[in-house]
């Protein structure tokens, strides 16, 4: 990195981490140009929950992996899924990452999340400020649980999540009916969980891209970005149909893609497609708060008029097409827990990938090539994680200085 700032950046990525990089390096006197292969926010940033719960930002990788890991190979219905294939890559990410499942790992990604899962709801106030329109809402988030014993996980996590630094007001909700009268009477159990917002994600990504064009930005679509290099005190980026673009810094954020560019770039931390599922359905009274069936790993977000309903953990490529069984799973597994909804008119069924590290923590900063820095591998955090990250990246690029909050996610750990 030259002693002098960068006045320019190409930043290749137009989801929510990308952009908001970009609009914080913006922040700081720099020219940006986004590229990205498809459109904006047309990767994992469209069709999640929009969850901004940095209570609920932990590792991936936990105990209970030794649990339904099995199960996961076993039965297709389950809501982690991995598919039964002779793929060497995908056995050593999984070694890896059932490696990390212990409580001491987890404790210790926890403690590396907790700074930067603190700056998170901060860092979305400070985009309002600086003109984006698009609204965060504020919950409470709806646990529920089939039966008591379920919810013992999940309060257990939640408190070693408070242990490593977070508030996360968490108390029994004793009629849920007066918040969510779409649960049915099998969801027993039932907590409210405050400090917590959502967005609906397409839009807001979509209302941050015009944020950073109206300041100047340029964004390209179609712009499929081949090869980085450093080139003279800058560096160049070439895509598939022969253009060059020339900067001072450029930032990789291409989510589950990012392997291909940043590898050869000293980026040897594994990054495997976890791809999520979503659609949305019609409520007979309006859905206005997310609910969250743990047990069941199912997240529902209002959504437009309707309820968004996300679900599932499914390592395959990044670039595999619908998998229909998906969807029938997560509509099996949340049918006796809803009421007075239509789930046979769904709309938009969506499956994105989330880029996922065996650690579980994300790859943010410097590569091996001189101006060149790579922010991804957040898994299911990019949304609520994306602005911290956006800042802090930045104020590593313009100083030189990682922030602390940076260190354990060191791209060339």
């Amino acid at each position: 990195m030259n002693n002098t700032a960068p006045r320019s950046a190409v930043i290749i990525g137009a989801g929510m981490v990308g952009l908001a990089t970009a609009w914080h390096l913006q922040e700081r006197g720099v020219e940006v140009t986004v590229l990205d292969r498809a459109g904006v926010a047309a990767g994992s940033s469209w069709g999640n929950a929009g969850w901004l719960t940095p209570g609920m930002a932990m590792p991936l990788s936990d105990p209970s992996i030794w649990t339904y890991g099995p199960k996961a190979l076993l039965d297709p219905s389950a809501p982690l899924h991995i598919p039964v294939r002779l793929d060497p890559r995908l056995w050593n990410f999984l070694a890896r990452f059932a490696a990390h499942g212990t409580q001491r790992r987890w404790d210790t990604a926890m403690a590396a999340l907790t700074p930067i899962d603190s700056l998170a709801l901060d860092a979305f106030d400070e985009l309002a400020a600086g003109g984006v329109r698009a609204r965060t809402h504020e919950g409470p988030f709806i646990i529920g649980f089939e039966r008591e014993r379920e919810s013992t996980p999940f309060v257990h996590e939640i408190s070693h999540v408070e242990r490593a630094g977070q508030s996360v007001p968490l108390s029994r909700l004793a009629d849920p009916g007066s918040l969510v009268p779409q649960l049915s009477p099998a969801v027993s159990t039932v907590f409210q969980m405050g400090g917590q917002r959502f967005i609906e994600p397409g839009p807001y990504v979509e209302d941050l891209a015009r944020a950073v064009h109206e300041r100047g930005g340029v964004i390209h679509t179609d712009a499929e970005v081949t090869a980085v290099q450093p080139a003279g005190s800058g560096v160049r980026v070439f895509t598939h149909d022969g253009r060059t673009h020339e900067a001072d810094v450029s930032v990789l954020a291409t989510g589950a893609w990012l392997p291909g560019l940043a590898r050869p770039l000293g980026v040897r931390t594994l990054v495997q497609a976890g791809r999520g599922y979503s659609f949305s359905v019609p409520t007979e009274q309006p859905a206005e708060y997310p609910i969250y069936f743990p047990a069941r790993r199912v997240a529902c977000t209002p959504y437009q008029g309707r309820l968004r309903i996300a679900g599932t953990m499914e390592f395959r490529g990044p670039d595999e097409p619908l998998q229909p069984r998906r969807i029938e799973a997560i509509l099996a597994s949340v049918r006796p827990l809803f009421q007075n909804m239509d789930l046979e008119d769904r709309r938009a069924e969506w499956v994105g990938s989330r880029p996922v590290t065996p650690d579980g923590l994300p790859i943010i900063g410097a590569t091996n090539a001189p101006n060149i820095f790579v922010a991804g591998g957040h898994g299911m955090w990019g949304i609520v994680l994306g602005p911290a990250t956006g800042r802090l990246l930045a104020e590593q690029i313009m100083t030189g200085t990682v922030p602390a909050e940076l260190r354990p996610f060191n791209p060339l750990r």
